[in-house]
């Protein structure tokens, strides 16, 4: 009779059996509470977190900017320019209201015998190619006066610029009956053929000095020395 025992391989077989089984009940377990957790979805994070229209891959979408736009403002009226007086020109002379409206350069001051033969004399000279300007016509009183007071202070007393300037109560540029002219081309010209007009040359002193002396075509007079030689 042996000793030796058979082995028990059914125990084993039977204890690698109950092994696997118990595996795949625990397997089968979590599977099923899986499934159960997915259907209840009592895990899922979707919950937490509120799923927007248009937000893609479940993100938060970006703050929308209102549409709304502020109206722009209302644009105010331009005020209408008032517009500017248009500036009258002025005389580059001012000694113009001095004389009743006529500047000493003026023609139209002086007297109409003075005047009439000037313009004849004038064109005339034009056509012998010389240009009579008039420095000084008609003045004022206040302006024949002013000149005076500085005849006096130039030439250091009152005989003295009475040589040159008479009180307003003698002057004949006073009355527009005198009248100054230049250049020197045209003082030659005048003095030489002035008496075919009637005007003359008065003074020795003064060149530019013509008054209506004589009738047109006759001899002017003798001319005098200075204008304070005959003074009244």
């Amino acid at each position: 009779m042996s000793n030796h025992l058979p082995p028990r391989r059914p125990f084993r077989v039977r204890t690698w059996l109950l092994s696997v089984t118990g595996l795949v009940l625990v397997g089968s377990l979590m599977i099923w509470h899986t499934q159960v957790i997915e259907l209840l979805d009592l895990d899922s994070s979707g919950d937490k977190q509120p799923v927007v229209a248009g937000a893609p891959n479940g993100e938060a979408p970006q703050p929308v900017k209102s549409q709304l736009t502020t109206p722009p403002p209302t644009p105010r009226p331009k005020p209408k320019k008032t517009p500017s007086p248009t500036p009258t020109k002025k005389s580059t002379n001012s000694r113009a209201s001095e004389t009743g409206g006529y500047s000493e350069e003026d023609i139209n001051g002086l007297s109409s015998k003075l005047r009439t033969r000037l313009k004849k004399a004038i064109s005339a000279a034009r056509a012998d190619g010389v240009r009579i300007s008039i420095t000084s016509a008609r003045r004022s009183e206040a302006k024949q006066r002013r000149l005076l007071q500085e005849a006096i202070e130039r030439y250091g007393s009152y005989e003295a610029a009475t040589r040159w300037v008479l009180p307003p109560e003698q002057s004949a540029h006073v009355l527009g009956k005198a009248v100054d002219i230049g250049p020197q081309a045209a003082m030659t010209w005048l003095n030489k053929n002035g008496w075919r007009y009637g005007i003359c040359r008065r003074y020795d002193n003064e060149p530019w000095h013509f008054e209506a002396l004589t009738t047109p075509g006759k001899k002017c007079p003798p001319r005098e020395a200075h204008s304070g030689a005959t003074a009244d």
